[in-house]
């Protein structure tokens, strides 16, 4: 051990968890690298999906039943294939540690896409755990200066 408490070259190792110096290795960085192009693709996955999502009120003339069920039927294919795109991208994400605040950014957006339902009501409308979980993600984001993957209504 040296004076400051560390084995013998702990401090120099970049694949400790929590080393002695606070600057981010080479290594870490390309880890986040990879988390920072996981994201992008996740991203725009996500808005692939969104664009697909039918609006409710869309201002178009009613079309006839059978049109609508087609549409419907060809959309759901579509975002059953995006689907099937995103699926190894979260795995990755979720598999790829974050050594720095902005991979840990990646991962609370991703987290925050899992649970999206706990920013459906107002925050003192959910459960406790919802609203750590809620409060833990948002924080990390806004820390990360990452945006949440949906937007946020006024008030939630």
């Amino acid at each position: 051990m040296d004076a400051n408490g560390l084995l013998r070259g702990e401090a120099l190792d970049p694949r400790n968890e929590f080393p002695g110096c606070q600057t981010a290795s080479a290594e870490r960085l390309e880890d986040d690298f990879a988390l920072v192009q996981l994201d992008t693709t996740f991203v725009t996955l996500l808005s692939e999906i969104a664009a697909l999502v039918p609006e409710h009120s869309n201002g178009r003339a009613r079309r006839d039943a059978e049109n609508v069920r087609s549409d419907e039927s060809s959309r759901t294919k579509k975002i059953e294939s995006v689907l099937a795109r995103l699926e190894p991208v979260e795995r990755a994400i979720m598999a790829t540690p974050a050594r720095t605040i902005v991979g840990l950014g990646v991962k609370a957006r991703h987290a925050a896409s899992v649970v999206s339902e706990y920013w459906d009501s107002p925050i003192e409308q959910i459960d406790w755990e919802a609203q750590a979980v809620r409060l833990l993600i948002e924080a990390i984001c806004k820390a990360a200066g990452v945006r949440l993957p949906f937007p946020c209504k006024e008030g939630q």
